[in-house]
């Protein structure tokens, strides 16, 4: 049962990377289609942004080849193999490649999503420090190197858990313990819903429900709402024993959202702070160029005027997404309440 999840969840986890790819591309089987080699250095070229060396034909030589040239890549980012070998893969042993696979997502996925709530959290096995540090450097012994990373994936783990835990610490008695069996009812899940977008989950209602149906419903939600691939099934985790290293995979994606609607909010107040210049900029030059005509005809007035508003109606082109906000005063930010204040005081002068 453990293996048939993870090699769902995991298929569903790389297709959602490879669709990112230029061409698209796509596993149907994990076992088989990893075993060219191709597909794999797909992921990994999509993950790390750089382009791999591969042989681009498909006999045992080249697929050979390829695939060592993806493990090549992987330990020259300090990862540890153990166990995984060519050999294995091409055959496509069950849990070697789920063991490769997981390595990749924790690697790529959850420690590089980590990495950001590490000082949140304070860790004392991983500060600030160490996680700007975390992947040794190549004078480093390879005990020791292995050590830093032995450390940082246990720390990875619990920054994970603990931010799964504030999230859902916010709605009552919803807690989260480990990434097993607390995700059973599923109110987990609908709980960090309701804090990254509240609105979405009636939490009374579900806890009044079963735990397939809350599963069912909050992936349909993450899914639908958040653009959360549906990594998972309701008789996936509704289990006596669910696996972790599938529910983390999941779970990270939430991280993911989130960290991206931070960025989104720091992108606003960068562009908030832009067209508050510019209309400075924009008041500046209205004020001299009514000092410049004080003296002149009518007709220069309207001439230069003119010149002025159509250079203004070209540059706030540029800028209306956020001049337009139909935020209401009590939820506009200091900067954004500058800008309406910046922006109705060059009108009225215009």
């Amino acid at each position: 049962q453990r293996e048939f999840t993870q090699k769902k969840t995991f298929t569903s986890w790389i297709n959602s990377i490879l669709a990112k790819r230029t061409p698209p591309s796509v596993i149907s089987d994990l076992y088989t289609d990893i075993q060219q080699g191709h597909l794999l250095l797909d992921l990994l070229e999509v993950l790390s942004g750089q382009h791999l060396p591969r042989e681009k034909g498909f006999n045992t030589f080249q697929c050979r080849s390829n695939i060592e040239n993806a493990l090549t890549f992987l330990k020259s980012r300090s990862l540890k193999l153990i166990n995984i070998h060519v050999a294995d893969i091409i055959e496509g042993k069950p849990s070697i490649v789920l063991g490769l696979i997981w390595t990749i997502i924790f690697h790529f996925h959850i420690e590089e999503l980590a990495r950001t709530l590490a000082c949140t959290y304070n860790q004392p096995s991983l500060d600030c420090s160490s996680a700007v540090d975390s992947f040794p450097k190549a004078s480093r012994s390879a005990k020791k190197s292995a050590k830093i990373k032995e450390r940082w994936k246990i720390s990875a783990t619990k920054a994970l858990l603990l931010w799964a835990k504030e999230q859902c610490s916010l709605h009552g008695s919803i807690n989260v313990t480990d990434f097993k069996s607390s995700w059973r009812s599923g109110l987990p899940f609908l709980a960090i819903i309701q804090t990254l977008q509240p609105g979405l989950v009636d939490l009374e209602k579900a806890k009044a429900r079963s735990n397939k149906e809350n599963l069912k419903e909050a992936f349909r939600i993450a899914e639908l709402e958040l653009n959360i691939p549906r990594l998972l099934e309701p008789e996936d985790v509704d289990v006596m024993n669910p696996d972790e290293k599938s529910i983390m995979t999941y779970v990270a994606q939430f991280l993911q959202y989130s960290r991206n609607l931070h960025e989104s909010e720091e992108d606003m107040q960068e562009k908030v702070r832009e067209a508050v210049s510019w209309l400075a900029a924009q008041e500046k030059k209205l004020a001299k160029l009514l000092i410049d005509t004080e003296h002149e005809t009518y007709y220069q007035k309207c001439r230069e005027m003119t010149s002025f508003m159509e250079a203004f109606n070209q540059e706030k082109n540029l800028f209306l997404p956020v001049l337009s906000s139909k935020r209401s005063e009590a939820e506009l930010s200091e900067g954004q309440q500058q800008m309406r204040e910046e922006w109705n005081k060059l009108i009225s002068q215009v």
